[in-house]
């Protein structure tokens, strides 16, 4: 039986709601514990303790058959014998069910990996997931290539022409991360589900980019031209430094964590400097909210481009929603969310059935239709 299944018999049983045979079962219970705990007492005592116990109840005595002490253990006994075994039986198809599903899910929902789509100026797409290393572009005055280890390097030609500006956007599909090289030599790494619009050339006074989803940047300093990263509610600028913007729309947030140098984050009337170690949070997405600042959890905000999930107390949907983005699946709620706090880690590169597993230990249900998860109310 469960905690609460325990704890609704004995209500019954003190107001005095119980059936003969639930009355049987806790009287059983009753003689059980004390016989563990008080082992001095008689047969007569005993009987006496349960006898006051039976007279306590508020039942009309007229319509309940009085049993016998042994008769009522032997009654108990049975019943709990009974409760058990379907108790036993329903929770390990309850089990042997959701490991089907969750193993369903798996075979479906595979990991993510080095995936992107760039996107010329001139519309022009290339599937880098598939491209062979070397060159696979070029755009205006710069050679785009496909190094050995995955990521996207721009080289600007001697001597070119870099009066034209031209946009380039590369896209990560969910469950696809990438890594690229702007002309300036910043750094970018996207996470899954997200975008950076960005010149092939950085031209005037300052470098500008736009960003949607997550993206870890590594910004090469450069005095005279500041770096700008346009996001939901939000500009950064910096000038050489390392920080990491989770800018998803379907966040409640846009948070920007700072781990070396300084940046400033900004929007409408608002205007706040970071220090290592700290993140600024614009809750919403509009371009005129307040912008608060507190200590980061480096270790949890980096986790993702280190290839883990790590979280700290997260509710389950801040772990689904990555847990969707990654694993590309769609993930729905039967009712309302469970209330659960999860803490742990484990490698983005594991099977799905990893993670499920974690929260399906923690109570979550699950079924599944295709690439849908739908998490089953309590």
């Amino acid at each position: 039986m469960t905690d609460q299944q325990i704890t609704s018999l004995i209500k019954k049983y003190n107001a005095g709601n119980a059936s003969d045979n639930e009355i049987a079962l806790v009287e059983a219970w009753y003689l059980q514990f004390e016989q563990k705990n008080v082992p001095q007492l008689s047969i007569e005592e005993r009987q006496s303790d349960l006898d006051n116990i039976w007279k306590k109840l508020p039942v009309n005595s007229a319509k309940v058959r009085r049993f016998g002490t042994w008769y009522r253990i032997a009654t108990a006994a049975a019943i709990l014998l009974a409760i058990i075994s379907v108790g036993i039986y329903l929770s390990n198809y309850q089990e042997v069910k959701q490991n089907e599903v969750i193993n369903e899910i798996s075979r479906i929902a595979k990991p993510g990996g080095n995936k992107a789509i760039l996107i010329l100026g001139n519309g022009q797409q290339v599937v880098l997931t598939d491209a062979q290393n070397g060159q696979v572009a070029k755009q205006g005055s710069a050679t785009i290539n496909k190094t050995a280890d995955g990521k996207v390097l721009y080289n600007i030609r001697p001597a070119a022409d870099n009066s034209i500006e031209e946009q380039n956007k590369i896209i990560t599909p969910a469950g696809g991360t990438y890594e690229l090289i702007l002309s300036d030599g910043t750094k970018v790494t996207l996470d899954a589900h997200s975008s950076l619009r960005y010149p092939v050339v950085f031209k005037g006074t300052n470098r500008k980019v736009e960003l949607t989803g997550q993206a870890y940047f590594e910004v090469a300093h450069n005095q005279a031209k500041p770096f700008k990263v346009i996001s939901r509610g939000q500009t950064v600028m910096v000038l050489g430094t390392h920080f990491n913007i989770n800018a998803y729309n379907n966040e409640g947030s846009t948070t920007t964590t700072l781990l070396e140098g300084s940046v400033k984050v900004s929007n409408v009337g608002n205007n706040i400097s970071l220090k290592p170690g700290q993140r600024s949070i614009v809750k919403g997405s509009g371009d005129t909210l307040p912008i608060s600042v507190s200590n980061a959890d480096i270790e949890t905000t980096m986790a993702w481009k280190n290839g883990i999930f790590r979280f700290k107390r997260a509710d389950l949907q801040t772990v689904m929603r990555q847990f969707a983005r990654w694993y590309d699946v769609e993930v729905a709620y039967e009712g309302d969310v469970p209330d659960v706090a999860i803490t742990g880690k484990v490698q983005r590169a594991a099977d799905a059935s990893q993670v499920l597993t974690i929260l399906n230990k923690l109570g979550i249900k699950f079924k599944a239709e295709g690439r849908k998860i739908t998490i089953l109310k309590k």
